[in-house]
């Protein structure tokens, strides 16, 4: 007799453990064995990471759709030190509006239960409790539901499916002014344009930078222009001001830039279609038809709106006077490579400041503070890279940050910048090359704005704006330095197997109808550590060599595979790109393994 159900590997899902316990379930812990019966999606991510905030945003119609038979549970793994701290767990889970239970892992103990090797990752385990599936990455939502409607018929046939309520419980909303403000923007008025982000609104604050004057926008996530009680924004972020007196706003979440009028309150669409750019979208074009990524911050630079797109690790400009829009510096590669824009790596850029010959942009994933000169060159003037950050004060180049989303223009030449998961205002002065700090137990600063001789900072997770006197001396504090809480992978010297395991959904196949679908970019740091291999190639499967003399360093790899749906009958099948950078920290031993999977898609059957 044969089996109908599609057969699967089995694997044992393990246990799911965190010290820092359960978020969202009422103060209940859970165990799989409490979630025998439902479809069980583990999604792995940290709340620094611009593709894991995507990740949740994919999962949501998912959730709602199959929430009887479906229960999403976010396992929280840091990569900054502040993210393993509980409390900032608790307010990122508020901040994006996770609504599923969350599992606090500040140690990476499932991470390393489920050998995990890039945020995100989604983990799908069956309702007996075998892990049926494991994607990297974003855009997997699609073939995640075709897995989640097999599982349900399958296992409503074998009677082990048990539908009802999930444990998700909501917390208690706080009735503050603010929820996790972004940014804010001083007025002609004197007044303050704050993002009320996690309320999806602008509001405008009176002198005091406390009393709401007025708010701009519905209050529930959506995408509509109109008047300020009509126009609705998602998760707004960065706002600069326009030559015509109106704002440019970073509508984040719907992947667009919005125009307010301070006159009329009233909210049109200058950039952006709704949808989220993928490999193979426009770089160029008219800027209504063009899709954009997480745009978290905007400034007016050389006579453009200058775009911090977060999402895809890159600069983008709006021309005003010609209504288009396009890419003004890097690659879409996440890290930290200087030279012409066309050139330069980014790692989540989410605060820009504009001078008269610079602008500043807080490189937030490298801990960094850069610049781009009036000729399109990238520079670097605080950080190294994606592995190391911390609260370090003196000379730029041994200074560190912790994750910095905002920067200010001083009047003197120097910039303030909000070192957010440090907590801290930090100063990085270019004529000395002294990076100091200016103050520190602020709460996630996210941004600041200069008002005469005081700063007033964003203190996102105090949901408020703080005035400070701006002082003549920096404050001292101790000297702090981290890596990634990672542990590295132990490889052998020598040639090196890295294998992207990539299977293409059930009903879908490979697109190739403009040749390869897939790509994959390997590069390393130090760039000593690759003999062989380095570079972009159509072959998910690649042959390295490493460097016996470079001791330790970090493999860099970028995959990409199109799948469509398979169904000939379909003159017009809808098209899925599945994607996700790797940054794999390496330790050469001799006993180390010649072999190196990462699962873009599927299972790892080796």
């Amino acid at each position: 007799m044969t089996d109908s159900a599609p057969r699967r590997a089995r694997v044992r899902a393990p246990e799911l453990i965190g010290k820092g316990g359960w978020l969202n379930t009422g103060d209940q812990q859970y165990t799989l064995a409490d979630l025998r019966g439902r479809i069980v999606v583990l999604d792995f991510w940290t709340f620094c990471c611009i593709n894991c905030l995507h990740v949740l945003d994919e999962l949501r119609e998912l959730e709602e759709k199959h929430r009887d038979t479906l229960v999403v549970i976010g396992v929280h793994s840091p990569k900054f030190v502040h993210e393993a701290e509980h409390q900032a767990v608790v307010d990122a889970v508020e901040r994006y509006g996770v609504a599923h239970p969350v599992l606090d892992d500040p140690e990476l103990a499932t991470w390393k239960q489920y050998a995990v090797r890039a945020w995100p990752t989604l983990v799908v385990i069956d309702p007996e409790g075998y892990v049926v599936a494991q994607h990297a990455g974003e855009g997997h939502a699609h073939a995640i539901e075709r897995l989640v409607e097999e599982l349900e018929a399958e296992h409503e046939a074998k009677g082990t499916l048990r539908r009802g309520d999930g444990p998700y419980v909501p917390p208690e909303p706080e009735p503050t002014t603010l929820r996790f403000p972004g940014k804010a923007l001083l007025l002609p008025s004197g007044n303050f344009l704050v993002s009320d982000t996690t309320r999806h609104q602008l509001v405008e604050l009176a002198e005091d930078a406390e009393t709401a004057l007025r708010r701009f926008g519905s209050g529930t996530r959506g995408f509509a222009d109109g008047g300020p009680d009509q126009a609705s924004f998602n998760e707004p972020q960065g706002l600069a001001l326009l030559a015509d007196g109106s704002v440019a706003v970073a509508d984040t979440v719907n992947h667009a830039l919005r125009r307010l009028d301070l006159a009329t309150g009233e909210v049109t669409t200058l950039a952006g279609t709704g949808r989220q750019w993928w490999q193979g979208s426009a770089t160029s074009g008219p800027a209504r038809e063009v899709d954009l990524s997480s745009p978290w911050d905007v400034a007016v630079f050389g006579g453009k709106v200058w775009i911090a797109m977060a999402g895809v690790h890159q600069l983008w400009a709006y021309d005003p006077e010609g209504g288009t829009v396009a890419v003004a510096a890097g690659t879409t590669n996440e890290g930290l490579v200087d030279g012409p824009g066309a050139e330069a790596w980014f790692a989540q850029p989410s605060g820009l400041a504009a001078t008269a010959d610079r602008l500043w942009l807080a490189d937030s994933e490298t801990s960094a503070l850069r610049w781009v000169d009036t000729d399109g060159q990238v520079h670097t003037a605080v950080g190294t890279g994606l592995f190391d950050f911390g609260h370090r004060d003196g000379a730029a180049g041994q200074a560190l940050l912790q994750h910095p989303l905002g920067v200010t223009a001083l009047p003197d030449g120097s910039v303030a910048v909000a070192d957010t998961y440090n907590h801290a205002l930090r100063r990085y002065d270019p004529a000395t090359g002294e990076v100091t700090t200016l103050a520190t137990d602020l709460r996630e600063p996210s941004d600041a704005v200069l008002v005469g001789e005081d700063i007033v900072v964003v203190e996102s997770a105090r949901h408020r704006l703080t005035r400070l006197r701006l002082p003549e001396e920096a404050v001292r504090v101790e000297s702090v330095a981290h890596r990634t809480r990672r542990a590295a992978t132990e490889v052998a010297p020598g040639r090196l197997r890295l294998d992207v395991i990539f299977q293409a959904p059930a009903g879908q196949k490979l697109d190739t109808r403009y040749g390869p679908s897939t790509r994959l970019l390997v590069s390393a740091t130090p760039p000593e550590l690759l003999l062989k291999g380095e570079g972009a190639d159509t072959d998910l499967s690649r042959e390295l060599e490493l460097n016996p003399a470079v001791s330790e360093g970090v493999l860099h790899v970028s995959a990409m595979a199109a799948s469509c749906d398979d169904d000939p009958a379909n003159e017009y099948p809808a098209c899925h790109v599945h994607q996700q950078d790797w940054g794999v920290p390496l330790r050469l031993t001799a006993g180390g393994t010649d072999r190196l999977p990462l699962v873009l898609a599927g299972m790892d059957e080796q």
